[in-house]
C-alpha cells in the first residue's frame, strides 16, 4: 500500500498519514505468531440530537449516563468535538464520505443521498470488513457498501417501529431503542461472519423530537432539579438570524405533538399544524403501550388544564416537561448502550472493537430559550464524543475533532489506504498515545457551513469558523449578517462583537483564516457570499 499523502488541515498546517499501521488487540503471544493479526472491528454508536449537557461525563450535572461514561471512563472523552452541518441527514452523509456538506451533495434533509458515491463502509468492505447498520438511516436512498441494513423509515417511530430489513418493511412491537438495539446484538450473535472483522454503525432514533419515553422510563426525572439556563430569556439583541428563528420553547413547541397533552376529551388544541401528527402517535401504540401512558400523563394533563398557566410560567412549564421528557428517553439510551457493551465483554470483543459513541449534531437544552439545533452556536455545533480504543490512551482530549474525521480514522484503523479526497483527519494517533500525528499539527480552526432555509425553523444559512477562543459566522441569503464571539469571555454567545473597534484586528485575522478554509474545503459557494 502506498504511503498516503494527505491535504492540509487547518491553517497553513499538514498531516501526512504515512505508513498506516494494522491494530492488533493486546496479547501476550501475539508477537509469537500464536494469535492471528487482524484488524480491529469498529462499533460507531451514533444518537440523533444528543446533547453533550446530558452526558454525565462532560460534568452538566443534569442527569447520570453511567454507561455511556464507560467508554470514556475505558477511553477518551473527546470535549472538543463538532459537526460540519447541524442537521441530521447532511451530518450523517458527512460521516459516511469524511467530507463536507457541499462536496457529497447532502446539504439538507430535502436532498437525496447519492448511493454511488465513495463511502468509507464501501472501502471497509473492499479491505475485508464485513458491514452493517442497523437504525435510523434517514438518507431517503437505500444504504450501500453494507452486508446487512436494517433501518428505520424516515425519522424512524419511537413505538412499534416500521423496519426496512434488506428492502422488506417489517413493524416491530416495541420500543425504538431497545428494538434496535435487539437487531444489533441479533446480528452481532447469530449475523456475522465471525472470520471477518466487522464494522457496525447502530443509529438510534433516540433522542430525536419528539421524545416519547419508553414506558419504563415514564417519570424518571419528575423529581430532578432541572435548571432554567441563564439565558433562557434571551432578547437576541444584534444577532438578527437569532431573532428570527422559529424554535423556542416558549413561542414554537407544540403542547399536543411535543408535550404530550393529547387529552381524551379533544379540549386542548394548537395552532402549529402539529396537534394531529401528535395524537397519531400515541394512536400506535398497543393497548399494553396505552395503558401504562395513560396512567402517567392522564394526571399531568388535567392537572395542566386546570392551572391555566400563561406567560412565562407556561413558558418554564413547557421546558421542564421537555426536559423531563428528553432525559428519560436518554436514560433508554444509556441502558441499551451498557447491553452492547456487555456484551462486548461477555464474548471477548472488547478487547479487540473499537467503540464510538456519539451524536449527529449537539441540541439546545432551552439555551437561548431553544429546543432542536442548526445554529453554529455551540449547543448545537458541539456534540459528545466517547471513544474506546482497546490498549490506548484514557483521559481527555481536546484536540478540534470534526464529524467528517471518522472515515479516514476507520480506515486507518482498518489498515485500508485513506483516498486523496477525503477532507477529515484521522484521529487515530490520539486513540493510541493521546497525541497528535508525528508529522504534522493537527487543524486550529473548524469549518461549519448551514444551509437548509427556507425550511423548518426559520434558521437562516451561514457559514464560519471556529478557533479555540474565537468563532465568526456570516449569516447569507435574505439576511447579510456578520457575528463575532469571544468564547472566553462570553460562552453563552449573548453579545456580537462584530463592528467593535476593540476586536476589529481581531475580526480581520479571523476573515483571513475563513476564507483560507473555504479555499481549503473548495466552498465556492461560500467564497462568493464572502464579498457580499
Amino acid at each position: 500500500m502506498k504511503t498516503q499523502s494527505r491535504h492540509l488541515i487547518g491553517l497553513g498546517s499538514g498531516i501526512a498519514a504515512g505508513i498506516l499501521v494494522i491494530p492488533v488487540a493486546c496479547s501476550p503471544d501475539a508477537d509469537k505468531g500464536k494469535k492471528e493479526v487482524r484488524p480491529m472491528n469498529i462499533l460507531y454508536i451514533m444518537c440523533d440530537d444528543h446533547s453533550y449537557q446530558t452526558i454525565s461525563a462532560y460534568g452538566g450535572g443534569l442527569m447520570d449516563t453511567p454507561n455511556i461514561d464507560r467508554i470514556g471512563d475505558s477511553g477518551i472523552v473527546f470535549t472538543n468535538s463538532f459537526v460540519a452541518n447541524s442537521v441530521s441527514a447532511p451530518s450523517r452523509a458527512c460521516l459516511l464520505t469524511g467530507k463536507h456538506s457541499h462536496k457529497n451533495g447532502m446539504t439538507d434533509n430535502t436532498k437525496t443521498f447519492d448511493g454511488s458515491q465513495q463511502t468509507f463502509s464501501k472501502l471497509l468492505r473492499q479491505a475485508g470488513y464485513q458491514t452493517a447498520i442497523v437504525g435510523k438511516w434517514h438518507l431517503v436512498s437505500e444504504p450501500t457498501g453494507f452486508d446487512y441494513w436494517n433501518i428505520l423509515i424516515g425519522q424512524g417511530e419511537y413505538y412499534n417501529p416500521v423496519f426496512i430489513d434488506n428492502g422488506v418493511k417489517k413493524t416491530v412491537e416495541g420500543y425504538a431503542t431497545e428494538v434496535t438495539t435487539d437487531i444489533a446484538l441479533d446480528w452481532l450473535e447469530n449475523g456475522r461472519d465471525t472470520t471477518k472483522p466487522f464494522c457496525l454503525l447502530l443509529h438510534h432514533k433516540a433522542p430525536h423530537r419528539t421524545w416519547m419515553p419508553d414506558t419504563a422510563d415514564l417519570g424518571a426525572f419528575d423529581n430532578a432539579d432541572i435548571p432554567l439556563p441563564v439565558n433562557f430569556y434571551d432578547g437576541y439583541e444584534g444577532r438578527p438570524a437569532a431573532a428570527a428563528q422559529e424554535m423556542e420553547i416558549a413561542r414554537h413547541m407544540d403542547l399536543v405533538y411535543d408535550l404530550k397533552m393529547a387529552d381524551k376529551e379533544g379540549e386542548i388544541h394548537t395552532d402549529t399544524g402539529l396537534e394531529d401528527y401528535g395524537r397519531a402517535m400515541y394512536n400506535r401504540m398497543s393497548p399494553e403501550q396505552k395503558k401504562a401512558w395513560d396512567t402517567y400523563y392522564d394526571p399531568i394533563i388535567e392537572e395542566f388544564k386546570e392551572s391555566g398557566l400563561s406567560g412565562k410560567e407556561l413558558a418554564e412549564w413547557k421546558y421542564r416537561r421537555y426536559m423531563q421528557d428528553y432525559m428519560s428517553v436518554i436514560r433508554s439510551v444509556d441502558r441499551n448502550v451498557g447491553r452492547v457493551i456487555d456484551y462486548l465483554q461477555e464474548n471477548g470483543l472488547w478487547e479487540n472493537t473499537i467503540v464510538v459513541y456519539t451524536s449527529d449534531q449537539g441540541f439546545y437544552m432551552g439555551e437561548h430559550g431553544w429546543f432542536d439545533k442548526r445554529f453554529m452556536y455551540e449547543e448545537s455545533f458541539r456534540t459528545p464524543m466517547l471513544v474506546h480504543y482497546p490498549g490506548g490512551y484514557q483521559g481527555e482530549i481536546d484536540a478540534f475533532v470534526q464529524n467528517i474525521d471518522h472515515a479516514p480514522t476507520f480506515l486507518e484503523a482498518a489498515g485500508a489506504e485513506i483516498p486523496e479526497d477525503i477532507q477529515g483527519e484521522s484521529y487515530l494517533s490520539f486513540l493510541k498515545d493521546g497525541k497528535e500525528p508525528r508529522d504534522g499539527r493537527w487543524r486550529e480552526a473548524l469549518y461549519y457551513h448551514y444551509y437548509e432555509y427556507p425550511g423548518e425553523h426559520a434558521v437562516r444559512r451561514h457559514y464560519g469558523i471556529r478557533t479555540d477562543r474565537y468563532k465568526l459566522i456570516h449569516f447569507y441569503g435574505d439576511i447579510d449578517s456578520w457575528e463575532l464571539y469571544d468564547l472566553k469571555e462570553d460562552p453563552h454567545e449573548m453579545n456580537n462583537l462584530c463592528g467593535d473597534d476593540g476586536y476589529d484586528r481581531i475580526q480581520k485575522k479571523l476573515y483571513k483564516k475563513l476564507v483560507g478554509l473555504q479555499k481549503l474545503y473548495e466552498d465556492t459557494t461560500a467564497l462568493k457570499e464572502n464579498s457580499r
